[in-house]
């Protein structure tokens, strides 16, 4: 297949030209209507330094339909514990910054750019960028996040960090279930994940995960800042 340039025209070409390893095509640049026309084609920037700007979508593709979560019962006694409170666009720069800062086994740095960075910042000030930040009950101590873009009914999730045990895990499954419940019916995790398969992510064909995004952009955006509908879950403070 062949790998396709972008110039200054917003335009994708179809996915289903995409390499064996999902790329797509390069170049272009990460202004938010690109970035956005980019989600809601099933595309998304992925980029690697040294090369130009990268743009992916893989076949199979990892989704995870938000109604059928599963939460392994070690982690519902963690969360039914208490000591940590999951808050949402309380402070996306700080966690795409803390996310950023992961060492991830088989990757050379990360490719949270810069670039990168700014441009999902202001895709979080106009409304489609969120984030979700764990912070300790005890003294508000920001310990784990993750952050992604929201269109139509899909999620699209883009990175997590974790500094103290579970600290992820509670922040996705409370964002999860928060999903679930305004009918956001899919995650998309991107790629494979051991992390997200423990919740029940699962490969699907990219023609049918094509097909399902175009009937879920049919709906409105939550657009703006979002905050939980107490209770969100069950032992969990939220915010």
């Amino acid at each position: 297949m062949p790998i396709y340039r972008l110039d200054e025209r917003l335009a994708f070409p179809p996915p289903s030209h995409a390499d064996p390893d999902g790329l797509l095509a390069v170049g272009g640049d990460l202004r938010s209507e690109r970035v956005l026309l980019g989600y809601a084609s099933g595309i998304f920037p992925w980029p690697e330094r040294g090369y130009p700007l990268l743009w992916h979508s893989p076949d199979p593709r990892y989704v995870l339909p938000s109604a059928e979560l599963h939460v392994p019962s070690s982690l519902r006694r963690v969360m039914n514990r208490g000591g940590l409170r999951v808050s949402l666009d309380e402070a996306f720069a700080e966690v795409i910054e803390r996310c950023a800062c992961v060492s991830r086994p088989g990757q050379r740095g990360t490719w949270i750019t810069p670039a990168m960075l700014e441009a999902y910042v202001e895709l979080h000030h106009l409304g489609y960028a969120h984030s979700v930040e764990v912070r300790l009950a005890s003294d508000g101590g920001l310990v784990g996040g993750l952050y992604g873009v929201s269109l139509g009914g899909a999620f699209f999730g883009e990175s997590m960090f974790a500094d103290a045990p579970d600290a992820s895990k509670v922040g996705f499954v409370t964002l999860v279930r928060q999903l679930a419940a305004w009918g956001i019916e899919l995650v998309d995790a991107q790629v494979h994940t051991a992390h997200l398969e423990r919740f029940g992510a699962r490969p699907w064909p990219r023609a049918r995960y094509l097909a399902e995004l175009d009937r879920l952009l049919e709906r409105p955006t939550r657009v703006g800042t979002w905050r939980f509908d107490p209770p969100a879950s069950r032992g969990t403070a939220t915010t």
